[in-house]
């Protein structure tokens, strides 16, 4: 019987190709490690409210969403941390002096600063999101995480705050977008916090991501797989290196630990 005890999966460019499917490998990998008792955690930035075909497409029923900010293990929150108050508002006055966008994450919604723009709607389209609002300053408290939109990568700085680091979306057509990380809650911090609600060490643990928002998750774990099509940067947090998103990837890293034939 295998040691391993438990997989995290980014979703975009880690299970979903650029063209929004599921390799059959990929499939049949997770299948398979699942009737090995191994438990499978779907890890993203995206909301959770936005994820729910894609798990059930993959019979997943435990989620680590929003950059770590909120921990599902089936149907039991384990982490939950809004992001402050006073960062939120700083980053709107920002985003509006310099004609940037931003979507808010909540438990329920995506909230946008301007509903209109084009780049409100490329983002949208890109990653199907759905349950889209306008951002009204009631939902402040209840922000789980942030994308900046139409950032050029000099613009960057503008955001620097202590405690906080930008992740750039690892999406082709997505460039100037970036992701709000904050040092301490990111993905690896909520894979640490499910490995010690069930009670698991992390050398039974096994990650697969592309994005550097994935890097402290692989660095938590006993596996850590950086995708071939992975930000060049990533590689340097990742144990091992695997092939494609649109060439097994998942299949050949697990293939590789013996998980899978």
């Amino acid at each position: 019987m295998s040691n391993y005890k438990i997989l995290f999966l980014d979703i975009d460019g880690t299970i979903l190709r650029p063209d929004d499917t599921i390799e059959d490998s990929t499939k049949k990998a997770i299948k398979e490690v699942k009737q090995q008792g191994i438990e499978v955690i779907l890890a993203t930035g995206r909301p959770l409210h936005e994820i729910y075909d894609i798990a059930k497409e993959l019979s997943i029923h435990s989620f680590i969403g929003y950059n770590g900010a909120y921990a599902v293990y089936k149907g039991n929150s384990v982490v939950k941390e809004p992001m402050d108050s006073f960062l939120i508002e700083k980053y709107i006055q920002i985003a509006k002096k310099h004609h940037h966008e931003i979507v808010f994450y909540t438990h329920e919604k995506n909230a946008f600063l301007d509903m209109e723009s084009p780049f409100t709607k490329e983002i949208t389209e890109k990653f199907h999101l759905q349950q889209n609002i306008a951002f009204t300053a009631d939902i402040v408290k209840d922000i789980l995480g942030l994308t900046l939109i139409n950032v050029d990568e000099n613009e960057t700085s503008l955001y620097d705050q202590e405690g906080i680091h930008l992740s750039q979306v690892n999406v082709d057509g997505l460039r100037h977008c970036y992701d709000v990380i904050r040092d301490k809650v990111n993905k690896g911090y909520a894979v640490s916090k499910v490995l010690d609600y069930l009670n698991l060490p992390s050398e039974c643990a096994i990650a697969f991501g592309d994005g550097m928002n994935d890097k402290e998750m692989l660095q938590v774990v006993g596996e850590g797989f950086a995708m071939g099509n992975g930000h060049p940067d990533l590689f340097a947090y990742a144990k091992h290196k695997t092939t494609e998103v649109t060439n097994s990837g998942v299949y050949n890293g697990l293939k590789s630990i013996g998980l899978v034939k």
